[in-house]
């Protein structure tokens, strides 16, 4: 009998603006294919909870600085999901999607002090989930397959009505300002929001979450040998 090749470790980025399904999608991708979540818009909302707690303003670049190099960030294993510590903490959900985080994410996010921290983290969390036994890692964010893992096996880059992001986030009971967290991601000068070439585009405005997870699972399960 002939030995099954080893099955292949895999990356996947998932980008795309606030409200597009990225976390819900990925969630799913890994509970199929046994791949390891990193949600890094978690990461930016969890510096700028910590940022904000510190009392530093994201106009303050000498304060962010500093503030920077106090950072002590690790990595918590919780089921399929990467949560980032600082200083040995994972910074609670209901901190990190409070209104004063919602309102400066965008602003720490866009400084470029703040993603080049944040930078070589990201990367190495595809050691930590091949070192733990997954099958590859599924990165959402708005800069991976453009920054982090441009040459990631699978780039896909997620689209919806504003309008439409705004009710989701509504119904999740989360008041967020998408057009303008938006506006901000896409137009800031180091990593925006952008669609990178060769990605796969998928408008979710008018599709069910099982149809957008269908669309990424296909060519995920034709390499690793897994029914879609």
């Amino acid at each position: 009998m002939t030995a099954r090749a080893p099955s292949p470790f895999i990356i996947v980025a998932i980008d795309g603006g606030a409200g597009t399904g990225k976390s819900s999608s990925a969630t799913l991708l890994c509970e199929r294919f046994h791949l390891l979540h990193v949600d890094t818009g978690s990461f930016y909302r969890a510096a700028t909870a910590e940022f904000l707690r510190l009392g530093v303003a994201a106009s303050d670049i000498a304060a962010v600085r500093g503030a920077i190099g106090a950072l002590q960030l690790g990595t918590r294993l919780n089921g399929r999901d990467a949560q980032m510590e600082i200083g040995g903490r994972v910074v609670p959900e209901a901190e990190i999607r409070s209104p004063a985080v919602n309102a400066g994410v965008s602003l720490f996010a866009a400084l470029p002090e703040v993603r080049a921290a944040l930078l070589d983290y990201q990367r190495g969390l595809a050691g930590f989930a091949r070192a733990r036994g997954f099958r590859g890692v599924v990165l959402g964010g708005r800069d991976i397959g453009s920054v982090i893992f441009p040459d990631a096996d699978f780039r896909f880059f997620l689209h919806v009505d504003e309008a439409v992001a705004e009710e989701r986030r509504a119904r999740q009971g989360e008041r967020d300002s998408i057009k303008e967290r938006n506006r901000l991601d896409s137009s800031r000068k180091t990593a925006p929001l952008v669609c990178p070439p060769g990605a796969t585009y998928i408008d979710t405005t008018r599709l069910t979450l099982a149809e957008v997870v269908g669309k990424m699972a296909a060519p995920i399960a034709a390499r690793l040998g897994a029914a879609a």
